[in-house]
């Protein structure tokens, strides 16, 4: 019998991450996790994206964010246009936030 030796796609791996987040239902586990998978660097920029996201739903302006946190207009465009979608999830993580879940 052959052996598959496909690899799993980035989406895969990326469910398969999120799929443990949850499983695990603790916060810490899950930081010092990001702590392993990320640089300081990238983690100050997940960090970021999730602050311009907060700060749009509060009415902050795209130029305010991009000054205060350093980010790109590019990257607050996106989360923006995203904040726009009814059914972003987004929206739903927000939700989950503000019932402090």
């Amino acid at each position: 019998m052959a052996e598959n030796n496909s690899k799993p796609t980035p989406e895969e791996e990326i469910k398969e991450i999120c799929k443990l987040i949850v499983k695990s239902q603790d916060p810490d586990l899950v930081y010092d996790f990001f702590g392993c998978l990320f640089t300081k660097s990238e983690m100050s920029d997940f960090s970021k994206r999730w602050s311009l996201v907060k700060e749009l739903r509060a009415g902050t302006t795209q130029r305010e964010i991009a000054k205060k946190y350093n980010i790109s207009l590019c990257n607050i465009t996106r989360g923006s246009r995203e904040l726009k979608k009814e059914d972003s999830a987004f929206h739903k993580m927000l939700a989950l936030l503000d019932k402090g879940e």
